[in-house]
């Protein structure tokens, strides 16, 4: 039987055919999802953009009715995110390095990368009420520390994966070299092998980040809300997500207009975020 490029031959216009139809159907459901995604965005850009003014970024939520900015749910937000990347990032980090270096295909490895997936999966709200358990309830109130030890088992996760995925692709030639330097294998880990995925694990801590800026769920149940400026973080405390999800829930515009623009400011902060992270790796590799 002949397999000729031919328009002739059954086999090649039945596989033409075969091959156009499941790049249509591709293409449409590119297609699809791209339009859904403009969409959000141009109207999110639209509702919201107005909203990106001084007073935004100077003032505090206001009371119904009145104007006003969200500086005291951006700063709550601010410190939230940045310690429990703090407490997250060392835990993923090392984590990561045992899986990677230590355990590799251990059994208790293999079990930590399984337990990490479903982690990697588990709905932030259920993050959220574990902590309000463990925490909140014990302390009988809500804190920006209880949503920071939120945020900061979400993290995790994710650096552990990206470690673990990062060092492994370390060539073990490089190791190699180290130890028959008479390098003890801390030393190899932390001079040549961090060194050489850098670039990987810091993309890791950014979309880490990314991820935990718009999470709304873990911090209702933790961090609460709190109408003034605060930097407390042994009291409730103002955070974007929670304060977008209250204004626009709301029967009040200017609780409506404040809730776009918050809406928008972290769309654009993830969006930088994700920018940033896939230059870095795409610069390394």
């Amino acid at each position: 039987m002949s397999y000729a490029k031919t328009a002739e031959n059954p086999i090649y216009r039945r596989r033409r055919r075969t091959n156009v139809l499941m790049l249509s159907l591709s293409s449409g459901t590119v297609v699809f999802g791209l339009f859904w995604l403009a969409w959000i965005l141009i109207v999110l850009l639209m509702e919201g953009t107005d909203s990106l003014r001084p007073a935004l970024f100077s003032e505090s939520t206001p009371p119904p009715g009145a104007a006003g900015g969200l500086a005291n749910a951006i700063v709550g937000s601010l410190l939230m995110v940045g310690f429990g990347t703090l407490i997250g990032t060392p835990v993923g980090i090392f984590a990561g390095t045992y899986l990677a270096e230590y355990g590799k295909t251990s059994v208790l490895a293999r079990a930590t990368r399984f337990i990490n997936d479903v982690l990697l999966s588990a709905p932030s709200i259920v993050i959220g009420l574990f902590i309000y358990a463990v925490y909140v309830a014990k302390v009988k109130h809500f804190s920006g520390w209880a949503g920071s030890l939120a945020l900061a088992i979400i993290v995790v996760p994710v650096v552990v994966r990206t470690t673990d995925d990062m060092l492994r692709l370390v060539p073990n030639s490089l190791r190699e070299a180290a130890v028959a330097l008479g390098c003890p294998q801390w030393k190899m880990i932390t001079a040549i092998c961090y060194r050489a995925a850098r670039a990987g694990i810091g993309t890791g801590v950014l979309l880490a980040i990314a991820r935990i800026s718009g999470e709304t769920a873990p911090l209702l149940f933790t961090a609460l809300n709190n109408q003034f400026f605060s930097t407390d973080m042994n009291q409730p405390m103002a955070n974007l997500p929670v304060v977008i999800f209250q204004f626009a829930m709301s029967p009040y515009d200017e609780w409506h207009r404040l809730a776009w623009g918050g809406a928008a400011l972290i769309t654009l902060s993830v969006l930088g975020l994700n920018i940033l992270a896939r230059t870095l790796l795409a610069r390394k590799t």
